[in-house]
């Protein structure tokens, strides 16, 4: 690609945004961010918009080349309520489809677009099927969830952007991310299990995740959806074990049941209990190569201590 773009990117402060806004200013690009804030970031320039309110500064737009999708209601922090699965589409797909309004009524016009999704897409289901991205969606609240937001994407496809879908697994990263909810018993000297432990559970680590998305960013040849996600297959089980042995802490013999995390949780206890594997090999294809392709190695980085992200 011939010189550097400028990059806008919504959920900027988010743990993915953070990362890739780092990466990306590191590598040259002028950054972006759409937030309800106001708060400067260092080299980055803010620019306020509220999806719920319908408001979005559209000098954004000036000089932009490339727009990065990340927003969106954490999926996994509150129980799903009517209310609360409303919250968690709209941020997606609501806000999505805002972008794209006042892109179009500004007449400002980008080369590409780039919008997170999730590999939830496959549905909660534990299966030995591997899952590509020729897979349908699955008929269920995330499946039809990602079916939306991927399709509020494809709206900038139509207007001629170049349109590429990251359908992204449990990123791993040592504060704020998932990961950090399923160390927290290890602060009182063990790890636990949940359910069975036979359910598959797909990961990445955030570093190789950052770098799809810059690829996404650099490589004209990516359109279309790929899976973010390591290309080794691990079960819960498998994944407790190896956490416990990097943590030197105990994983305790007896799991939580099931039936606690359904009473507790609701529906949104099917993203911890079910899970199948899917294939990285559209991503390996298009020439991406993994840093860490394996969990023991991904592990054992993200707990070694190491300077901190680098602000910007």
């Amino acid at each position: 690609m011939k010189g550097k773009s400028s990059v806008l990117i919504t959920g900027g402060s988010g743990l993915v945004g953070r990362y890739l806004t780092s990466a990306l200013l590191s590598e040259g690009f002028s950054v972006s961010h759409l937030s309800r804030g106001k708060e400067q970031f260092g080299k980055v320039r803010v620019f306020r918009w509220d999806p719920e309110k319908g408001i979005l500064d559209p000098k954004a737009f000036e000089g932009i080349d490339t727009i990065i999708h990340l927003a969106g209601a954490n999926i996994g922090e509150k129980r799903w309520t009517d209310s609360r699965k409303e919250q968690i589409r709209a941020s997606r797909v609501d806000s999505a489809k805002l972008i794209h309004k006042v892109l179009s009524e500004t007449g400002f016009r980008i080369s590409t677009f780039i919008s997170a999704s999730g590999i939830s897409c496959y549905g909660t289901v534990t299966s030995e099927k591997i899952f590509d991205e020729n897979d349908p969606p699955a008929n269920d609240f995330l499946g039809n969830l990602c079916s939306e937001w991927e399709h509020a994407a494809d709206q900038f496809a139509s207007s001629g952007a170049r349109t590429v879908k990251i359908r992204t697994a449990v990123a791993l990263e040592r504060n704020d991310s998932a990961l950090e909810k399923i160390i927290l018993p290890a602060k009182f000297g063990f790890l636990g299990m949940v359910g069975n432990g036979r359910q598959y559970m797909p990961w990445i680590h955030v570093r190789d995740l950052t770098r799809i998305y810059v690829k996404a960013v650099t490589d004209q040849s990516m359109v279309g959806v790929y899976n973010a996600v390591s290309p080794q297959h691990m079960t819960h089980r498998e994944f407790m074990k190896t956490l416990s042995e990097v943590l030197g802490k105990p994983l305790l013999p007896v799991p939580v049941p099931a039936v606690a995390l359904k009473a507790a949780y609701g529906e949104m206890a099917g993203i911890v209990l079910l899970g199948s594997r899917v294939s990285a090999e559209k991503i390996k294809n298009a020439g991406f190569t993994f840093e860490f392709g394996d969990l023991l190695s991904a592990l054992k980085d993200i707990f070694t201590p190491k300077s901190p992200r680098g602000d910007f």
